[in-house]
């Protein structure tokens, strides 16, 4: 291959903006993930807490 012809075939794959929404969508998909993560450590860590409550009131209560 030529120099040339190297170069014009990246210029093409440059240009070329075929696969873009998909990485985009991909991108958007991975932080609404990570957020869930995120929001359901801490939902999980609030639930834990109010259990941990109703038990010690439970506790108190039969005592």
């Amino acid at each position: 291959m030529k120099i040339v012809e190297i170069r014009s075939l990246v210029a093409d794959l440059h240009r070329d903006e075929s696969g873009q929404d998909l990485i985009e969508y991909a991108l958007i998909a991975a932080l609404i993930a990570l957020g869930s993560i995120i929001g359901m450590d801490t939902v999980a860590n609030e639930i834990n807490s109010a259990f941990n409550i109703i038990t010690k009131k439970l506790s108190n209560a039969v005592s």
